[in-house]
């Protein structure tokens, strides 16, 4: 039988017995309201018994002792009726502990229902349905309108128009071009379309989400484990607290009210339901927390380090700057630039042609085409001779022409890469390529700072100059350049012993680094498998806000389960003392006990939720 059946059977029971003692008892009829309430009490706590003896045989005491006590002792007392509220309370209990967790892990459940089942594989004799489990690599597979995708791939067609929200918590549609990478679990929010399988289904996106989720289920953080340590020491707490209230008062009626006002019911699972609670808010944003233990790590931090290209930068060379001589307009330059850039597989090729396809423009075709590596190229487009490239490459030794910037022989510094152009041997034009800062990172900063995060660093393997540009546009406290991914894991490894360090990267050259900080954050948008696998927290989506904002979550978690634990516990031990001096009568002490802990499970699903805007802050 479910165990939530049995706690319903047992409810039932127990609450039934009560009210029909009441009744009895009310009629004056000749069976005794005692004999009821005794009956209805005794096969909880001979459930309960049996399940405590079961967890003494895999070596663990729990503090549910306490109830059976109370119920035993309030039959042994002559107050039965005390002993069927404290069983119907403790039924209610489990009852209660079944819907907390029921509701924290439904977001985590849906994960697993909504798992893809169904591939469309292209084979040579049409389209075959197969199970998404035998899907292989290098498959090509057709996706129909508002399907899921079964494994992560790689798109065939131009575009694509997909529903990530399940995946990486936006709302909004997300158009992809031809050769984006696809992730499974997303859904075609626009017309069928191809892409070729880039891993099976067990090792594609959705299917790791679906494997940390289940471990954040089972996993036990450090706090949860103090919690459960701390609650058996209300045990033998309980019974010094009953037997001195006998003796002192001479009153075993009064050990009896100590006992029950002391059942903890679901009380310490107040922690866990807040921990699981705060791995599905998170996981709604996007945010993979790999279990409890990561989440309180990640709340602890103080230090923050920050890999510098795809994390705190876009990862990409991106136009900030196009200077044109006075007869020629930047469309015009911009056309000629990047039909030449059609014969270069140079990164900055791909994002010139890139950019003139999202402008509209129609590139030609490029002919004798010579490239001069690491320095420029030059070729014939539409007639015309173009030569784009270093400065050197393009201008040699004649002076800049007064339409440029007074930039002077800075015009590569701080990180920037300038490509002259000259059309028929005249220079015409200048731009200015750099790999700009994410537009979200300095808020993303100024956020951590002030949720608490009070060192802010950066570690890269780029040069000092390129750097110290990046640094100087944002919030740090110190960078450090020209690292290795083993100087990376030394200067984590020196912050970790002043204060909790989390580390942000990106890269398959980050894995150490994660692996080596107390809580390693991935930007997992791009792919980055490694990275991934090496760290505590990965970030579904391309904004480097979201890190701040895991890390709020994790405070808020960990903040409300120490609420749950320390106020249920203290109102607890209150209400022994009350009812050790006789102020609270066993039938009423289940009922307060029951009120504390209905009240501290509200408050531990309070993490399912966004934290309400406050001033200064705000829920993204």
């Amino acid at each position: 039988m479910p165990e939530i059946a049995i706690h319903l059977t047992l409810l039932a029971v127990a609450f039934t017995g009560t009210i029909a003692g009441l009744v009895v008892s009310y009629l004056d009829w000749t069976v005794s309201g005692n004999l009821i309430w005794s009956a209805a009490t005794i096969p909880v706590a001979a459930a309960l018994a049996i399940s405590i003896l079961r967890d003494l045989l895999i070596g663990r005491v729990g503090v549910d002792a306490i109830a059976l006590v109370a119920m035993v002792a309030s039959i042994a007392m002559g107050q039965p009726l005390a002993g069927t509220v404290v069983a119907m309370m403790y039924s209610g209990g489990n009852l209660l502990e079944d819907y907390a967790r029921g509701k924290a892990e439904r977001e985590l459940r849906s994960l697993r229902d909504r798992s893809p089942r169904i591939a469309h594989r292209r084979e040579a004799n049409g389209l075959v349905d197969i199970a998404a489990e035998e899907v292989r690599p290098g498959d090509e597979l057709l996706v129909r309108a508002g399907e899921l995708l079964p494994v992560d791939g790689e798109l065939l067609d131009a575009r694509a128009k997909l529903d990530e929200s399940a995946v990486t918590g936006e709302p909004l549609p997300e158009t992809r071009s031809k050769g984006d990478l696809l992730r499974s679990g997303t859904v075609n929010a626009g017309e069928a379309f191809r892409y070729r399988a880039a891993a099976a289904a067990r090792e594609s996106t959705y299917a790791g989400i679906v494997r940390m989720v289940e471990a954040a289920q089972t996993a036990k953080a450090p706090f949860i484990r103090m919690a459960d340590r701390f609650a058996l020491l209300l045990l033998p707490a309980t019974l010094l607290v009953a037997g001195l209230a006998w003796w002192l008062s001479g009153e075993p009626i009064r050990a009896l009210a100590v006992l029950v006002v002391a059942t903890p019911c679901p009380l310490i699972l107040a922690a866990p339901v807040a921990f699981i609670g705060g791995v599905s808010r998170a996981a709604r944003s996007g945010i993979l927390i790999k279990g409890s233990s990561a989440i309180e790590a990640l709340g602890r931090t103080r230090t923050a380090i920050f890999d510098k290209t795809g994390t705190l930068t876009e990862g990409g060379a991106r136009l900030i700057a196009l200077h044109t001589a006075p007869d020629f307009e930047a469309d015009e330059i911009l056309w000629l630039v990047a039909s030449l850039e059609q014969a270069s597989h140079h990164v900055l090729a791909e994002t010139l042609v890139g950019l003139a396809h999202r402008r509209g423009l129609s590139l030609s075709h490029p002919s004798n085409v010579r490239e001069y590596r690491g320095s420029g190229l030059e070729g014939t487009v539409d007639g015309r001779h173009l030569r784009a490239g270093s400065r050197n490459l393009v201008l040699g030794e004649a002076p800049l022409p007064d339409w440029i910037p007074s930039l002077g022989e800075g015009l590569g510094s701080h990180g920037a890469l300038t490509i002259f152009v000259t059309v028929e041997g005249r220079a015409v034009a200048l731009l200015i390529m750099a790999d700009a800062v994410r537009p979200d990172a300095t808020e993303t900063l100024r956020r951590l700072r002030e949720i608490g995060v009070d060192r802010i660093l950066m570690v890269t393997g780029d040069d000092t100059e390129t750097a110290a540009a990046v640094a100087a546009q944002l919030p740090i406290d110190e960078f450090q350049a020209n690292c290795s991914p083993a100087e990376k894991v030394a200067a984590i490894t020196a912050e970790k012993a002043r204060q909790p360090t989390m580390m942000v990267g990106d890269g398959l050259n980050d894995a150490p680094a994660l692996a080596a900080a107390d809580i390693g954050v991935a930007m997992g948008a791009r792919g980055a498998t490694a990275s991934s696998e090496a760290a505590d927290v990965v970030i579904l989506v391309d904004k480097v806000e979201r890190v701040a904002e895991a890390v709020a979550i994790a405070q808020r978690t960990h903040e409300i389960a120490r609420q749950s634990i320390v106020v249920g516990l203290g109102l607890s031990g209150i209400a022994m003392v009350f009812a050790g001096f006789g102020f609270i009568p066993p039938v009423a002490g289940a009922l307060l006990q029951e009120g504390i802990d209905i009240a501290v499970i509200l408050n531990a699903l309070r993490t399912l939720v966004a934290e309400p805007e406050r001033s200064g802050s705000r829920e993204r």
